[in-house]
């Protein structure tokens, strides 16, 4: 089985890194856009009409995916005052349980958004000329991710490999299968 995810933990290693790449250009692209607006109404007296909409749109893709990788990479805020205190296999279950708390928020997010991006899939975006339904596409996408980065996390706890936890030291090599599991510290 640990074979087996280790080649998942490739594949969504992979997929990580791009979500990561988008979401880091789609930073810079946004702030592009807000300084290139700035440029024309203060100093040429002017505006660009289609760089508020655009930005808005473009960080809500920078925001989901930066999310979702952030849940892969064990960086997401957590409460761990009282995980302290429990023993090992406690901590287990608790970490599995705030996983598949994370899979249905995932899930909601791809449900509800997609049901949002169906009802303005036939609005336009005036000043972009496009479908409403594009600014919920970062929703669906980033809730995808979550999904599938949180039953990784699942199924690498169940396979006895490592996950990330914000704060500990993990071989990343490990985390992105490119090393076997046995050959680092246990998950915890």
């Amino acid at each position: 089985m640990q074979e087996r995810m280790q080649a998942v933990a490739r594949l969504t290693a992979i997929i990580g890194r791009a979500a990561l790449y988008i979401s880091g250009t789609g930073l810079v692209i946004m702030t592009a856009m807000i300084a290139a607006q700035v440029f024309w109404r203060y100093i040429l007296n002017d505006s660009i009409i289609w760089t508020e909409p655009g930005s808005v749109m473009v960080m809500g893709w920078f925001i989901f995916l930066g999310a979702a990788v952030g849940v892969r990479e064990g960086y997401h805020l957590s409460f761990d005052v009282f995980l302290m205190i429990m023993p090992d296999r406690v901590k287990l279950w608790m970490h599995s349980i705030s996983d598949i708390v994370v899979v249905a928020f995932g899930g909601g997010m791809i449900f509800y958004g997609w049901q949002l991006l169906e009802r303005t899939a036939g609005n336009k975006i005036p000043s972009l000329g496009i479908s409403g339904a594009f600014d919920f596409f970062p929703l669906v996408s980033g809730g995808f991710l979550l999904v599938i980065f949180s039953l990784e996390r699942l199924a690498r706890r169940a396979a006895g490999m490592p996950t990330a936890r914000f704060g500990e030291d993990i071989d990343e090599d490990a985390l992105d299968g490119r090393v076997p599991a046995n050959r680092i510290e246990e998950d915890i």
